[in-house]
């Protein structure tokens, strides 16, 4: 497996300083964010001096219950291609409900949400992950992902879960230890037990991230400093085996560039002291070996407890009512997060709330990162208004429509007094929601723009 070594999570905010820190090995861009016929020039100027960039994609949805989209996974190999990308990474997690399969609305959660471990989920997953597989022109890597909820009924651990998977489909996995931290906090879930289960030749890299704790509950924020816990767990991982490449994901609330290089730094002395443990593991082992005339592999990957394989034969091919199974329970699920209907019997009801909460303030800032003019336009009432929206409108079709769709619902609903943001927020809707962009010219667009600076008088 090839050798990483040290990096960063490209974003935009932080390209110049990525590209002027020390010790960059390689970097990983949302593939999603990038487009192969205009690579930013950061990417470019990285890929030149022999930077591996690697596409890290979110919207697949692989543990839902329909098959991998064709279109998305021509747009994804479309991306590995442009960026010389030797693998290629996605998550196991389900994004998106509803639709034929529930003959019910399809509903978009805008977030990453856990599969049930159950054989049901298990099957669908690894018949998506190889139809995604033989789409794709290189390696894919699955990650493990951090959850508030917990599903009822689940037949298998995490670390199961992704020992059968990796064995069954040859898929290799991106570990988390931010968001093994983050089970562990949130569903009683022991991170060594979950290394110990899994299959770590299949390891291809690991990503470190942190998060904060609010009334028990982690949050995977990806905007704050990494935490001993889960540099503790990632030191735990090193003492196992080598990890090909290690990854430090920071998505907003960027820090200066001396505190990222910190971080760094006490991510490769988590890695080193592992390194330390296992070395004097392995001298004991071959000691111990020597000393009862038997070999010993010196490998403690070897060694550990792997949880009992299945020997049933299963199909290729994934039986409909599987699939159905399961999307009933995920399209159950969702439109209790985002649209308020009853909580699916086993769930737990409180954390059912805080999930509900966070995707629709997770909502609410992506809107405002696509759509910058809102915010501006409905100054500091903009947040208290969409969600407000968010709790009866559900997400249909991704987050510049929904942007569309909640000026539509201000602007229909006479739900704005002042006149003047009235005016300015129906000039942005026409801007963006007809048929075809309105006229270039430039007296038309003159005449625009003066109305513009007149409304906000």
């Amino acid at each position: 497996m090839e050798r990483l070594g040290t990096g960063i999570g490209w974003r935009p905010e932080i390209a110049d300083a990525v590209e002027r820190m020390p010790g960059i090995d390689w970097v990983e861009a949302v593939a999603e964010n990038v487009c192969p016929g205009h690579l930013p020039e950061s990417l470019v100027r990285l890929r030149e001096r022999g930077v591996t960039v690697i596409p890290h994609g979110v919207s697949l949805g692989l543990g839902g219950a329909e098959r991998p989209d064709a279109g998305r996974l021509t747009a994804l190999a479309e991306r590995v291609q442009a960026l010389g990308a030797p693998l290629v990474t996605e998550h196991i997690a389900f994004v998106r409900a509803g639709g034929p399969l529930t003959a019910s609305p399809r509903l978009e959660a805008g977030h990453l949400l856990p599969v049930p471990r159950t054989r049901d989920a298990l099957d669908v997953l690894c018949e998506n992950v190889r139809i995604a597989q033989d789409a794709l022109p290189v390696p894919l890597a699955v990650e493990n992902i951090a959850a508030l909820i917990s599903w009822p009924g689940e037949e298998m651990t995490e670390g199961q879960f992704l020992y059968e998977l990796a064995d069954r489909t040859g898929v290799r996995l991106l570990i988390d230890v931010a968001n093994l931290h983050t089970n562990h906090v949130n569903r009683g879930e022991d991170p060594a037990k979950a290394l110990a289960e899994l299959p770590l030749e299949a390891i291809a890299y690991v990503h470190v991230a942190g998060g904060f704790e609010r009334d028990g509950v982690w949050h995977d924020s990806h905007a704050h400093a990494v935490p001993r816990p889960v540099l503790d767990i990632l030191t735990d991982l090193a003492s196992r085996v080598t990890p090909p490449g290690v990854l430090l994901e920071r998505d907003e609330n960027f820090p200066e560039p001396g505190e990222l290089e910190r971080e760094l730094g006490a991510i490769r002395g988590a890695l080193e002291k592992g390194a330390v443990e296992r070395e004097a593991t392995e001298r004991r082992a071959s000691a111990e070996g020597a000393a009862q005339g038997g070999l010993v592999s010196a490998e403690r990957s070897s060694c550990v407890d792997t949880p009992p394989r299945d020997k049933t034969v299963r199909s290729e091919a994934v039986t409909d009512p599987a699939r159905q199974r399961l999307a009933l329970a995920q399209a159950s699920l969702l439109s209790a997060l985002v649209a308020g209907t009853p909580v699916p019997e086993g769930f737990d009801r409180v954390r059912l709330g805080v999930q509900a909460r966070a995707l629709a303030g997770k909502r609410a800032d992506v809107v405002a990162k696509v759509a910058p003019e809102l915010p501006v336009i409905l100054g500091n009432g903009y947040r208290r208004a969409f969600l407000g929206y968010s709790h009866g409108h559900p997400m249909t079709d991704g987050y510049r429509r929904d942007a569309l769709a909640f000026a539509g619902y201000l602007l229909a609903g006479g739900r704005l007094e002042d006149a003047r943001v009235r005016a300015e927020l129906q000039e942005w809707w026409l801007e963006r929601s007809g048929p075809t962009p309105r006229s270039r010219r430039p007296g038309v667009r003159l005449a625009r723009a003066t109305r513009r600076v007149l409304l906000r008088r």
